[in-house]
């Protein structure tokens, strides 16, 4: 079916195609390996659960950068260069950890590999606000409009499959030798090099880039304005802001105490880690068309509480698992029969996200401003990843795994019922879909006043 679509496309996509599927490729192979690091700094580098919230943080924290990125990257002519220059930047420092110890013994107490590994992935995580928006803009200029949706999904499935293979595999090595990554990063050093060099190859001309009138820093003033600007009048938009940064404190505590949960208290070997994963990345694979449809057919905020409440009822599995911990084992693999329905909602929870925090903004705005709006959830999710994760490790390290999850699981329930009310009491118009909120301010206040 695919190679019958791909006949119907010019030279210029087909090369696209191409160089797009084997970035999708390489890039699978790396997420797999990045899908286990939580489980390697804590079960193989002996890491503080303190370090493991940083770790985390580092992956949402970058993007606070898009804040300052955003209009620096429209100023930017050779994007390819670019590319190239931020791919051997951030890609390189992987090899270091080929010189990293193999024994327990050097790691134990606060090393000093910890750190470097802390400060290996910060560089790593800071290619994102360049390659993420990147990566659309050269794709929506090389394929039409109409090739753009198709080829897109074509790529990101043979991703996440990539992604579930590199994921089992690697775990099943690092069972074998909990140490294996050291000789395994090197080469995904030379990988992730590769993969943003094709990249760069897709067929893009550089628009004539106008000299500004105004600085980067007037530039940068002007786009925080603009954002702050409708936060205050597209009251809908705003609701949605404020479920997410409950959402977000509720996800982001909960990430790393649930790695520790899977260690320290279930004492899960990588091989069972990668299995959940992969079930429930599999689970969301076969869910999303399904759940693609739907979130174009119910309010978005509504979509957004389906996705809370799915991850609220994985978290209360985990919390049944401290009650009633009866398992199976089969190759290696420890399977809690309480985990299975954490499967299953995972599943949920992964499919409806994916979507909520891909194109959830686009619904409460024109096509037009869809950049601006994306650009605001990411910046704010960079703002909560401040405090969230290492709040969740606060909780954990001073009250236990019940109160760290019990502070997730309310305030998810929080997200979720300020998505309801919202909904509720301002309405989202299909046919305007709310997007330029230009209703004037009083009529604002007087809906505000009659919830």
């Amino acid at each position: 079916m695919i190679f019958s679509q791909i006949s119907d496309l010019n030279q210029a996509e087909k090369r696209t195609f191409s160089l797009h599927m084997a970035y999708s490729f390489i890039e699978g192979i790396l997420a797999g390996l990045i899908a286990l690091n939580e489980f390697v700094f804590v079960k193989s580098l002996l890491g503080s659960g303190y370090q493991l919230g940083v770790l985390f943080q580092f992956t949402v924290v970058v993007f606070l950068l898009l804040i300052f990125f955003n209009e620096f990257l429209k100023r930017i002519e050779n994007k390819k260069r670019l590319l190239r220059r931020t791919a051997i930047i951030t890609r390189l420092p992987l090899a270091l950890l080929f010189f990293f110890p193999r024994s327990p013994e050097q790691l134990t107490g606060d090393s000093v590999y910890h750190y470097i590994f802390l400060g290996i992935f910060l560089i790593y995580y800071l290619a994102n606000p360049v390659i993420f928006p990147t990566i659309n803009l050269f794709l929506k200029n090389a394929y039409r409009h109409e090739n753009f949706g198709r080829f897109y999904s074509h790529a990101t499935t043979v991703n996440k499959i990539v992604m579930m293979v590199t994921t089992f595999a690697y775990g099943w090595a690092l069972d074998a030798n909990h140490y294996v990554f050291v000789y395994i990063f090197p080469v995904a050093a030379v990988l992730g090099i590769v993969s943003v060099y094709l990249l760069s190859k897709i067929p893009y001309e550089n628009p004539e880039v106008t000299e500004s009138k105004q600085t980067l820093w007037e530039g940068i003033k002007r786009s925080v304005g603009e954002m702050k600007d409708i936060l205050i009048r597209n009251l809908p938009f705003r609701h949605f802001q404020v479920g997410f940064m409950f959402y977000g404190f509720g996800f982001m505590s909960s990430t790393m105490v649930i790695v520790l949960y899977f260690n320290n208290a279930l004492e899960l070997n990588y091989s069972s880690v990668a299995f959940y994963r992969n079930a429930y990345n599999l689970l969301a694979i076969i869910m999303l068309p399904y759940f693609g449809r739907l979130i174009g057919r119910i309010d978005p905020r509504r979509f957004a509480a389906i996705s809370f409440i799915s991850m609220f009822l994985f978290i209360l599995t985990l919390v049944l698992t401290q009650i009633y911990r009866g398992n199976v084992e089969f190759l290696g693999i420890t399977l809690f029969y309480t985990l299975i329905f954490y499967i299953l909602f995972h599943g949920v929870f992964a499919a409806t996200m994916s979507l909520t925090w891909s194109i959830g903004s686009a619904y409460f705005c024109e096509p037009s401003e869809a950049g601006t709006y994306q650009a605001i959830h990411l910046g704010l999710t960079g703002i909560r990843a401040l405090a969230a994760p290492l709040m969740g490790i606060f909780f954990y390290e001073k009250w236990g795994f019940s109160v760290a999850f019990l502070f997730a699981m309310t305030s998810l329930l929080a997200g979720s019922f300020i998505m309801f009310w919202s909904e509720k009491n301002f309405s989202l118009l299909k046919e305007e879909r709310m997007s330029d909120a230009k209703l004037e301010s009083s009529d604002y206040k007087d809906q505000e006043r009659k919830a």
